[in-house]
């Protein structure tokens, strides 16, 4: 991974090699304890990433895409609405390869991606509205659309609409799992945002097993599943408006996981384990652990973790910032994942 204290310093060669680096991440088991049973789950632990998360993977191939359409030149201006992961992705990348970029960000964004975007030189435009989902996306999104009004040297990777974002977890994400697991993948996983991880996953491991369970992980309150709009601090999960990529053929479940249920299971995995995950990790335990309690009969179990728990030392990882949720629903969450989570 990235050292962002000293990326100023590391020439461009170096930068090019780690956005080559890309996937090959590693699967990681932990033991849950459920219904009195230990069952074995594994992680896909996409903090691995030169950047420290699953986005590494949606932005290199969203690059590609643009550059084998020749929708880039040397004076391009790329542009792409982020809730943080994402927009340290496209940095990196676009950095490497000698093109500016505009980071449309809200203040949900952590201080330390925002820390990390400007290392790489990209220019931060902060939107400050909610959107009428209580949420920022679509206000990100009409930002997006004014500056390309304004300018044309702007391109706009759409991340949300590029079917290059699905392809790439489709081309290297479910073939990494699959081979990982030694070709044995009852169930799996998988947090939503733009939905083009699942989808993608989803597809490649519907081709290969097509009695593979497919679970999509959502924040309570996003209506990425056409549920009902709610605030939420949980950020990198969810979002205000439903996804182009994902389809009912390609999950069997949905679950929607609470803010203190998902910072919980965070708290529970690095006091059991010592390893810190980002908020829709802990919201994917979450529902894997609910889900497993209901099915027994499920082995060769796998979570998608999107990224690390550095990005979150002044959010999830703050005891100060915690005391702002339900902390007696938090607390009594945390000790039932303690409960669950073993060493």
């Amino acid at each position: 991974m990235i050292n962002f204290s000293t990326i100023r310093d590391v020439p461009l060669v170096e930068l090019s090699n780690q956005a080559q680096s890309i996937g090959h991440t590693p699967l990681r088991p932990i033991r849950m304890l459920i219904n009195e049973k230990v069952r074995t789950v594994y992680l896909k632990l996409e903090c691995e990433n030169p950047t420290g998360s699953i986005k590494d993977r949606t932005a290199y191939g969203l690059i590609q895409d643009l550059e084998d359409k020749h929708l880039l030149t040397a004076s391009s201006k790329v542009i792409e609405s982020t809730s943080g992961n994402l927009g340290v992705a496209l940095a990196l990348i676009c950095k490497a390869k000698g093109y500016s970029f505009t980071a449309v960000i809200d203040p949900k964004n952590t201080r330390e991606n925002i820390a990390k975007m400007e290392a790489l030189d990209a220019r931060i435009d902060l939107v400050q509205s909610p959107d009428k989902n209580g949420g920022y996306l679509l206000s990100r999104l009409a930002r997006v659309q004014e500056l390309l009004a304004q300018n044309q040297g702007y391109v706009w990777t759409n991340q949300y609409a590029n079917a290059a974002n699905p392809n790439v977890h489709y081309l290297s994400t479910g073939p990494e799992i699959y081979q990982q697991m030694n070709r044995k993948v009852d169930i799996l996983f998988a947090p939503v945002s733009t939905g083009g991880t699942l989808a993608g996953i989803s597809r490649y491991l519907r081709e290969v097993n097509p009695s593979v369970t497919i679970v999509g992980v959502d924040a309570h309150g996003s209506v990425v599943f056409g549920t009902t709009p709610a605030t939420r601090r949980l950020t990198g999960i969810g979002s205000s408006r439903r996804s182009d990529f994902i389809t009912r053929d390609l999950y069997d479940y949905a679950l929607h996981v609470k803010d203190e249920e998902a910072f919980a299971f965070c708290h529970a995995l690095s006091m059991r384990t010592g390893l810190k995950l980002g908020g829709s990790s802990g919201c994917t335990l979450f529902a894997c652990a609910q889900f497993l309690a209901d099915h027994p009969e499920m082995n060769h179990i796998v979570c998608v973790c999107a990224d690390g728990g550095e990005n979150y030392k002044t959010t999830i990882f703050d005891q100060t910032w915690i005391q702002q949720l339900s902390v007696n629903y938090f607390e009594q969450q945390l000790q039932r994942a303690l409960d669950i989570i073993l060493e």
